[in-house]
């Protein structure tokens, strides 16, 4: 699937008002896909693991995938990406990847689950092209919420139970249906982990910065979760009181591979 995106060189300096010109002409040429691509580039230019990009950046990139549609990059429900008679096997378009950012698409059949799993020192920006999905997101329980303000984000890391357990708190526990904004999720806000059930045929546009590296220690982990009332028992009380004050919608997540 040719998606066009190509990769923005740097050139030598010019005359401003041909260049200007230029760049409008250019502007009005390229494709949404491409366009998307440039943005990113601008977003994450100066960004590091665990950095988040200014707020205006981040709601430039926001307004950019907003406008992205199915037809923008040739999805269709009918394709056989989506087709019910199969087993639900989740395929990923791979569109870009580099140090600093990574572009996809997840198509989902219906019924097909990606499992919950987080983004470490990552901001994702998720946009539903079609289709109605099920988001359940957590936090850890004792990182503080943070707004995006170019900052490096250095939060204690959550305790862990002796047996991996660690305590979560739920962000997000809702069905969205496309045409909707794109959702976004912090290093340690809005939702790391998540996981996406479909409930129709769905493909959803994923923008991750940085992308996942395990030698840099970006490690996609997965997890299993269970509600904390499914844990009574003094050991786990004691462990939860050390790590936040509030048992309001809190879950356990544990390992999984």
């Amino acid at each position: 699937m040719q998606m066009g995106i190509e990769q923005s060189g740097s050139g030598g300096k010019g005359k401003v008002s041909n260049e200007s010109r230029r760049n409008k002409r250019r502007q009005k040429k390229l494709s949404p896909v491409q366009k998307m691509y440039e943005t990113c580039h601008d977003v994450f230019a100066n960004c590091e693991p665990g950095v988040v990009p200014a707020a205006e950046q981040i709601e430039k990139l926001a307004a950019c995938l907003d406008k992205m549609t199915q037809a923008d990059v040739g999805l269709k429900p009918n394709m056989q990406f989506f087709n019910d008679k199969r087993a639900p096997v989740i395929t990923y378009l791979h569109l870009h990847e580099c140090e600093k950012f990574s572009i996809g698409i997840f198509c989902l059949p219906p019924s097909s689950v990606i499992p919950l799993h987080n983004h470490p020192g990552m901001t994702v920006f998720s946009k539903l092209l079609f289709g109605t999905m099920h988001i359940k997101s957590y936090d850890w329980a004792n990182e503080v919420d943070k707004n995006p303000d170019g900052a490096i984000v250095d939060a204690n890391p959550p305790k862990s139970h002796p047996n991996g357990l660690r305590l979560a708190k739920l962000k997000v526990n809702s069905e969205f249906t496309a045409p909707c904004r794109p959702s976004i999720l912090y290093p340690t806000d809005g939702g790391n982990m998540h996981v996406f059930t479909a409930r129709t045929a769905c493909a959803v546009l994923d923008v991750l910065g940085p992308p996942y590296n395990d030698p840099e220690g970006r490690h996609c982990q997965y997890y299993f979760d269970f509600p904390f009332a499914d844990f009574p028992g003094i050991e786990v009380l004691i462990w939860y009181l050390l790590c936040t004050v509030r048992a309001l919608h809190h879950t356990i997540l544990e390992t999984r591979f």
